[in-house]
């Protein structure tokens, strides 16, 4: 017979030590909390915590240890008219679960009611039917071969290069890779990975959603699978699909193992995670965890409370508001920190975040409790700056210790390349940082997370060879995804033969890569786009588990591989391509030859940009004068920053356009660093007319330092 001691009111979760395991749950509405074990052969033991402190429900187990599989079952009322839905007929996922076990079998038994009427209470057990916590005791050898211990790398953000990835999608068809490793964490750290990020100058891979998260039951009804993630149901547990290890403890260290491989590669590690709801869904949802511990603590409810506010098109928004869910979200980012040793995190539709009440608040209590944090306010802090609620376009408007995803990056530079009008002022506010946006709350440019694609959306390539959306896979008669994607084909739709097109396609994606690598800011890249991954035209792969959204590096593009390697050294090799500061447009001092302002826009002409230049609507052609002895930070040891000047010719238009380089007041030599299109000349001089092919970049240098 197994006996429970009192145990301990915290920490939350289950926790081991040499004698046994303490096991705290919080709600504030059960009305008795059942302890369920689980053995081998799945047999349970139900034991009853009786101890109570401050609505944590808690007891001692002595003899349980590590891999020991459990659950819980709370007691309480089942009113789902104001808010309660307890049903001891549920077995319950702790949301403090650091190891999971098992999937959801669709059913009756999972759903708290009765599936043709929400209102009334089903009955039939689901502990057969769904996932099972496992007590993980978090021991792990942090020590690398060398002795040394695992160090977070710590890069600047003005040193940073962001890889979105996709755990299984980057390495599932990696023929390097060993078959039993590919779409697996430890396939992420695997060597010619890791090799792959390092050419192309990645500093961090940012992991689509890892919390351990549910494949719906609507898509599995249709042949398909949650790809995505974006459906946690645990958010201390690495999700168990993506290990090569089967046991849920080993899986754990598989992904502390992956992290610990990519730091000694001098890579961080950005999750991208979903507090903003959960896998439970709306009021027709099932009951997994939360719905049944304590539903009107941990969701946002209407006023009809048995139904859900939604601010992110999922049915349910987590209640920031109450105290123990806000406690939750802490924990959890503290845990990743301290104990799997994440870099930093990406918040999934953050303005839900801020809602204190309906409104978006950058003074809400999430963000305080960030912070005020001595683990979390020192990460990288990410925000996907918007929701789907009232006022929830935020770009911004974030504290100033964030960082966000500047969809006006992607819109403007898209239209840009696209030959779309007015837009050219706004282009040279995104290529310099959107001071617009970031400068006004004191913040750098490196506020701006920079992107011109990411997972939702075309790829690249498709951005290039499609006019319209082809999501008919998604089983949605293609009525899911953006339809308004700012794409353009050149003429034919999709894939083609004829030269023409495919080498201006391969030029756009240049002139993508080129601008958001040279642009002020953090860059960010999609996976698979330096080597010209397609999608087939589907820019809402969310449901496609499938080689349609994998990498297949058998096709990569070695020359755009190159291409992109050469960017990210030159951005690397100069800080006047990775500013900490907005350019002023002050003169700066140049010794002997006067002085030149820190930026000047140039017209084809070599003249500076007139107010009417800016207005026309119809300008697409620009240069732009970076000078290098105007950088005003200085580096990590108080010195002078000196760099050499550049100047980057863009043609946005159809036709080639003749610059004229300017005098020899600028530079008196130039040389070609990148050029998307080719050119007569590896140099040229000062006051030389230069031919820019229609819709391509040219990057100028002024050798200073060689």
């Amino acid at each position: 017979m197994m006996e429970v001691w009192p145990g301990r009111d915290h920490p939350l979760g289950a926790h081991v030590d040499e004698g046994g395991t303490n096991f705290a749950l919080f709600s504030d509405g059960a009305q008795s909390v059942t302890l369920c074990l689980f053995d081998d052969e799945g047999r349970e033991t139900q034991l009853p915590l009786t101890e109570v402190d401050g609505y944590v429900w808690h007891g001692y187990v002595p003899g349980i240890g590590e891999g020991q599989r459990y659950g819980y079952r709370v007691g309480g009322p089942w009113d789902p008219a104001n808010g309660l839905r307890f049903n001891a007929a549920k077995l319950l996922l702790d949301p403090y679960a650091r190891g999971v076990d098992g999937s959801v079998a669709w059913g009756q038994p999972v759903y708290g009611h009765r599936q043709n009427d929400p209102l009334v209470r089903s009955d039939e057990d689901s502990a057969p039917h769904t996932f099972k916590g496992v007590v993980v005791d978090g021991r792990f050898d942090w020590t690398h071969p060398d002795g040394s211990t695992d160090a977070k790398p710590d890069i600047p953000y003005s040193h940073t290069v962001i890889y979105e990835a996709h755990v299984k999608g980057l390495t599932a068809l990696h023929p390097d890779v060993p078959p039993e490793q590919r779409g697996r964490y430890a396939a992420v750290a695997h060597p010619a990975v890791v090799a792959h990020l390092k050419k192309v100058g990645v500093t961090a891979v940012e992991l689509m959603p890892v919390h351990q998260f549910v494949q719906d039951e609507r898509l599995q009804g249709m042949g398909l699978r949650n790809y995505w993630g974006y459906n946690t149901i645990g958010f201390f547990a690495p999700h168990n699909e993506y290990a090569a290890a089967s046991d849920p403890c080993d899986q754990v260290r598989e992904f502390k193992a992956m992290v610990k491989e990519l730091h000694r590669n001098g890579l961080e590690v950005i999750l991208d995670v979903v507090y903003n709801h959960t896998a439970e869904g709306n009021h027709l949802g099932p009951t997994l965890s939360f719905r049944g511990i304590d539903n009107d603590a941990y969701y946002r409810l209407q006023e009809d409370k048995s139904l859900y506010l939604d601010y992110t098109g999922t049915g349910n928004s987590l209640n920031v508001r109450q105290p123990h869910a806000l406690q939750l979200i802490m924990d959890s980012l503290r845990y990743w920190v301290t104990e799997m040793h994440v870099d930093g995190f990406r918040f999934d539709l953050a303005a839900t975040l801020a809602r204190e009440f309906y409104d978006v608040d950058k003074l809400s209590t999430f963000f305080e409790m960030v912070q005020q944090d001595p683990v979390v306010s020192h990460v990288k802090l990410i925000a996907e700056p918007w929701d789907l609620g009232p006022g929830g376009y935020q770009v911004g408007n974030f504290p100033p210790q964030w960082t966000e995803w500047n969809g006006q990056f992607r819109d403007t530079v898209r239209d840009f390349w696209r030959s779309e009008p007015s837009t050219l002022g706004e282009f040279a506010s995104r290529l310099t940082g959107s001071s617009d946006l970031y400068g006004h709350s004191g913040r750098r440019p490196v506020a701006s997370i920079n992107f011109v694609t990411a997972h939702d959306g075309f790829t690249l390539a498709d951005l290039v060879s499609y006019n319209d959306k082809h999501n008919e896979a998604n089983g949605e008669d293609n009525r899911d995804g953006e339809s308004h994607n700012r794409s353009w084909n050149f003429g034919i739709e999709g894939p083609t033969d004829d030269p023409a097109v495919q080498e201006l396609r391969a030029r756009q994606q240049r002139n993508f890569l080129t601008t958001l690598m040279l642009s002020q800011g953090v860059p960010m890249l999609l996976h698979g786009d330096e080597l010209g991954r397609s999608q087939q035209g589907n820019n809402n792969a969310y449901a496609q588990d499938s080689p349609l959204s994998w990498i297949d590096w058998g096709r990569a593009d070695a020359q755009l591989i190159d291409f992109v390697s050469r960017l990210a050294r030159l951005r690397e090799a100069h800080p006047v391509f990775r500013r900490r500061r907005y350019f002023d447009g002050h003169p700066v001092e140049r010794g002997d030859d006067g002085a030149l302002p820190d930026i000047v826009w140039l017209r084809p002409d070599a003249a500076a940009m007139a107010p009417a230049d800016w207005d026309s609507g119809f300008g697409r052609s620009i240069g732009v004068f970076l000078n290098g002895g105007g950088i005003q930070e200085p580096d990590v040891h108080g010195r002078a920053v000196v760099d050499d000047c550049f100047l980057l010719l863009f043609n946005g238009g159809a036709e080639p356009v003749g610059f004229t380089l300017p005098g020899d007041d600028y530079a008196a030599r130039w040389v070609v660093e990148i050029h998307t299109d080719g050119v007569a000349a590896d140099a040229f001089g000062a006051g030389e007319e230069v031919a820019v092919a229609a819709r391509s970049v040219l990057v100028l240098r002024a050798p200073g330092r060689d």
